[in-house]
């Protein structure tokens, strides 16, 4: 009886890792060096910290992905800006067909001359929010 409790125990638990880490290394640092090194720690994304000591200590290659969060929110506001300008586009050709096919053809063509100017600031506002994003990506996306 006693022999099929040691076999049924020898069956229970973890499972013994293949090639376990047994050997500790301690180490002292100064305030500086702990603070770089947990600023590096942080920015690698790792959430093991002995995984990430032991990349450093043996130069594996380390990923960092650094992501800029008000590059982000730009770029985002700058995509919501240009689908705008498309839903623009697509009112002002529906605009010109119903104004052709209501009104009379001069009647049509001055609306369309007010038309054109409100086109004309629209088309100096995208030029200035395309100077805008190159000077924001020369100075801040390096």
């Amino acid at each position: 009886m006693e022999e099929n409790r040691k076999q049924k125990q020898k069956n229970v638990g973890r499972k013994p890792k293949i090639n376990p880490s047994t050997h500790r290394h301690v180490f002292r640092l100064t305030n500086e060096e702990n603070a770089k090194l947990l600023s590096l720690f942080e920015a690698s994304g790792m959430n093991n910290k002995a995984k990430f000591i032991i990349t450093l200590i043996f130069n594996r290659e380390l990923k960092m992905v650094k992501i800029d969060k008000d590059a982000l929110d730009y770029h985002s506001k700058l995509s919501a800006l240009f689908s705008q300008f498309r839903a623009v586009g697509v009112n002002y050709n529906q605009i010109v067909k119903v104004l052709y096919r209501n009104f009379s053809e001069k009647k049509a063509a001055a609306y369309l001359f007010k038309l054109e100017k409100q086109t004309a600031e629209m088309a100096l506002l995208c030029q200035q929010v395309i100077k805008l994003t190159q000077e924001f990506e020369a100075k801040y996306l390096k």
